[in-house]
């Protein structure tokens, strides 16, 4: 059984790090940071250690956000703007060679099931014991706002995927060419969740990949791509859906999918009917 006992977050991209600072009302009615949400969610999956990568200064506007969960947050500034994948390479330290499970700050989910999206995911990765991946089949239309997996269903599974290549933001001809998985609908793809459960492999592939860099930037992608040729490594399409905070609207839908699964879902519903009916009748 593998062990997985601690979470990294990734806050630090320019257009990112005031995300998880923003306010929803969560599925409990209690109104949270987004931080909290995702704190939570980890905390719901069995981990109680978390280290946040945010950019220098930005430690107290997170134990703020972070609220009664703050206890037990490591930090981890980013110095160097070298992309995602240098951000998640410094948690090497925090991590102690054990696989871990990484969110990104500027997406929440929200499962279909009672077991939450971090759980269904850390539960699949402890019983296969090797790296897995949250996806999410994606319109085509999308792609250029997340990396992609290309590969094959695992014989018996409905929902788990033998990952044989990965890319970042692929363009439509891209995927056509090497991501199309047998059993999607046409002009679909496994486009990443946010959510990954990684083995100390992935911090090896990064730290070649960021020699090799000489200074530049690097993505998480490209290093998942090199863990696909050395090991062992899974995507399950998870039970739920993924709200990228970081685009238009973002905020919104993920609060509306909040709400309709949770305790004011009935409330919510007739406000929508109401204000509907208002808008259907020329009413301001």
């Amino acid at each position: 059984m593998m062990h997985i006992e601690r979470a990294v977050i990734t806050a630090a991209g320019p257009g990112q790090r005031g995300i998880p600072l923003q306010t929803l009302v969560d599925r409990d009615g209690v109104t949270r940071s987004a931080l909290a949400v995702l704190l939570r969610e980890i905390q719901d999956a069995g981990i109680r250690k978390t280290a946040v990568v945010i950019r220098p200064g930005d430690e107290e506007a997170y134990t703020e956000a972070a609220g009664v969960l703050a206890e037990g947050l490591t930090f981890l500034p980013q110095v160097e703007a070298r992309g995602y994948g240098h951000a998640l390479s410094l948690a090497k330290t925090f991590t102690q060679g054990e696989s871990f499970l990484h969110l990104v700050g500027d997406h929440l989910c929200v499962s279909d099931e009672a077991a939450g999206c971090a759980r269904q995911l850390v539960d699949v990765a402890r019983s296969e014991a090797c790296a897995v991946s949250a996806v999410q089949a994606t319109r085509e239309t999308t792609l250029s706002l997340y990396g992609a997996v290309g590969g094959l269903k695992v014989p018996g599974s409905e929902r788990l995927y033998r990952v044989e290549c990965v890319r970042e933001k692929p363009t439509p001809t891209v995927a056509e060419r090497e991501l199309v998985v047998p059993g999607l609908r046409a002009a679909h793809y496994l486009c990443f969740f946010g959510m990954h459960v990684l083995t100390p492999g992935v911090m090896e592939a990064l730290e070649a990949r960021l020699a090799a860099a000489e200074g530049s930037g690097v993505n998480l992608s490209s290093a998942l791509d090199d863990l696909s040729r050395r090991e062992k490594y899974l995507a399950l399409e998870i039970k739920g859906h993924r709200h990228n905070l970081g685009v238009p609207y973002g905020l919104f839908h993920a609060q509306l999918a909040l709400a309709l699964r949770g305790v004011d879902r009935d409330q919510v519903l007739a406000d929508m009917v109401t204000l509907l009916a208002q808008r259907g009748g020329g009413v301001a």
